[in-house]
């Protein structure tokens, strides 16, 4: 099986949202990686423990001892403040198999070197092949934004851009899980 990891210091709640309803979906194991609590990712840890438990009940199973160690495959770390701390848990504890998601593209070459999968905001996969391509636009625009020539501009994510993010991540959790399963 694999793992996914989110740098979720960077990740909008609406992406957490479908990351979550497929982890839960498909019991997949998840760490979301930030400096502070995420309160949505802390409600869906609770109620997928809750429903695993029932479901163990319903099952048969009424040691309390048991119940309580039956736990929800959902993570949450909480890291030094401070730049690159999520990014450098992130890399230290990711191994292949493992899908990571990340807006930062000095991460997700990271990770693509040390084989993991990448997704970002937008639903791009990071490969081998294209992340050197990848980071040299990303350096050209920062040199350029030193130099005062461009400014950058993120938009607001809309409706499109969610869907692609969706689209991209099922498409990714399909070919994984019948990679590894």
């Amino acid at each position: 099986m694999f793992t996914l990891y989110v740098d979720a210091d960077s990740c909008p709640r609406n992406l957490r949202q479908i990351i979550l309803k497929a982890v839960v979906r498909r019991n997949l194991s998840v760490y979301f990686v930030a400096d502070r609590v995420l309160k949505d990712v802390e409600q869906a840890y609770q109620q997928h423990t809750n429903a695993l438990r029932y479901e163990a009940k319903k099952q048969g199973l009424d040691d309390q001892s048991s119940l309580r160690e039956i736990k929800s495959s959902i993570n949450q770390v909480q890291v030094e403040k401070g730049d690159d701390s999520a990014d450098d848990w992130i890399v230290d504890h990711a191994e292949p198999p493992a899908i990571a998601i990340t807006h930062d593209i000095p991460l997700a070459g990271r990770l693509v070197e040390k084989g993991i999968t990448v997704l970002d905001d937008r639903g791009n996969t990071y490969t081998k092949e294209n992340m050197a391509e990848r980071l040299s636009i990303r350096n050209t625009m920062t040199e350029f934004r030193e130099l005062g020539i461009f400014s950058e501009q993120h938009s607001r994510m809309n409706g499109k851009q969610t869907k692609a993010f969706s689209d991209s991540f099922d498409a990714l959790l399909t070919s994984m899980l019948k990679q590894y399963s």
